[in-house]
């Protein structure tokens, strides 16, 4: 089975490689010739990954999938959610958002967050929706050089490592993203 996921976003299509069978293959946007920016416009998690997933099937033709993901802070009522890639700014940047978010929370007690992650599938001619939700905390310190995003500040309820000191097996094992891969997997694998 081959299917296109939306992203040309390296760290999540290894992420997401590490829990696929050996019967289903991913094509990237790259592989399928995509260079476009996909606009992720909408005001909701579930929104950006059902836009991303409409433009690969409505101008390539592919079953596929996309994903969207945001970092949901207590304290900031959820934010920054759906704008967490571009928390600091336009450009995306890592380091920046993770900046941003430190000094938001500097003087704040509650700690708690989440990240969610929902996959949008299109597969013949149906479509259906995927969510991972992992509970947890910021730091108040990077910690790890793995991962990417927010990891180096986030550590899940019951676990004594940022998702930035864990390998991608552990991670994958509890995150959001690997909660909905697992979910996207298993749907794959009954038909």
């Amino acid at each position: 089975m081959k299917l296109v996921f939306a992203s040309n976003n390296k760290n999540k299509i290894k992420e997401i490689k590490n829990q696929l069978p050996d019967t289903i293959e991913i094509l990237s946007l790259e592989d399928i010739g995509c260079m476009v920016d996909i606009p992720e416009t909408a005001d909701t998690i579930e929104g950006n990954a059902l836009l991303k997933a409409d433009y690969i099937k409505r101008h390539y033709g592919y079953d596929c999938f996309a994903d969207d993901s945001g970092l949901e802070v207590d304290a900031l009522n959820g934010a920054p959610g759906v704008y967490s890639a571009r928390y600091a700014g336009e450009k995306k940047n890592d380091d920046a958002n993770i900046d941003k978010l430190l000094a938001t929370l500097n003087k704040e007690e509650n700690r708690k967050a989440n990240f969610k992650t929902v996959i949008t599938l299109h597969f013949q001619g149906e479509t259906y929706h995927f969510t991972g939700i992992v509970n947890g905390s910021i730091l108040k310190d990077r910690q790890g050089n793995e991962g990417f995003g927010y990891d180096p500040i986030f550590i899940a309820d019951g676990m004594d490592k940022s998702f930035a000191e864990i390998g991608i097996n552990e991670k994958n094992a509890i995150s959001h993203r690997g909660k909905a891969v697992k979910q996207l997997v298993d749907f794959l694998l009954s038909k």
